[in-house]
């Protein structure tokens, strides 16, 4: 068994990857793929609560239509607890799960610098003799969000709860601007550009590894305060 986290050496594998349809899900099966490795399958954790500290909440429900426009299957795994040991517990059994069904070879993850993460990941995949597959480990921030808009994935985001960032961010679609703008206001408030601390969520709306074009027809802006989700009610999958 071996891990790899910053790059790609070895024989070509089978992969499942873990996958909220956010940016950095979808960007990490766009990485894997260039580098010739095959997913089969996506794997999708609802968590018990919106914070939970391994798996992305908002929009979750998504997903499957998602996984319809990237055209590849997903396995769709609810925890029945908030308690991070039970979290894990769901995950192991959904990767013994889908080694038997899809006879995958490891995992990708979209983590960029959560070392809590990536360490709970490893334990889980270390005892089931599975690869772990971070090809975002470490990518700077600013440079990561403009390579993205670059590569034409449309990025709109569905939660804030970071100081600095404000309600008029719900259901916008980032592109180098706004990007910029973040890059200050994460210098001024000092949150996490990557939002890989909850800072904020995404759904990504299209991006060359989509088939179909997932098209956002109605939405509802929930603000708490100092927090708020951009709750998506109507949508559709559109030929590109």
């Amino acid at each position: 068994m071996y891990l790899i986290y910053y790059t790609f050496w070895g024989s070509l594998l089978k992969l499942v990857s873990l996958y909220s349809g956010g940016k950095d899900s979808n960007y990490a099966i766009f990485e894997v793929n260039q580098h010739g490795h095959e997913i089969v399958c996506l794997l999708s954790i609802v968590p018990l609560i919106n914070d939970s500290l391994l798996f992305h909440f908002p929009n979750i429900h998504l997903t499957p239509i998602l996984a319809e426009a990237i055209n590849l299957p997903l396995r769709k795994f609810q925890s029945k607890s908030s308690k991070l040991s039970d979290e894990i517990q769901v995950l192991e059994n959904a990767l013994v799960k889908i080694r038997k069904e899809f006879d995958i070879q490891g995992i990708v993850h979209g983590g960029i610098s959560s070392n809590f993460q990536k360490r709970n990941f490893e334990t889980v995949c270390q005892k089931l003799g599975l690869s772990v597959f971070s090809p975002l480990w470490n990518l700077p921030p600013s440079k990561y969000l403009h390579k993205m808009i670059d590569q034409k994935f449309e990025i709109v985001i569905v939660s804030v709860s970071a100081m600095g960032l404000e309600r008029q961010w719900l259901g916008s679609m980032l592109d180098h601007e706004k990007v910029k703008n973040l890059e200050s206001l994460s210098l001024k408030y000092r949150f996490n550009l990557n939002f890989e601390g909850g800072e904020a969520e995404t759904i990504v709306v299209d991006c060359p590894l989509y088939k179909k074009k997932f098209r956002i027809k109605e939405g509802i802006v929930r603000w708490f305060g100092d927090n708020g989700i951009f709750e998506i009610t109507d949508y559709e999958l559109i030929n590109k």
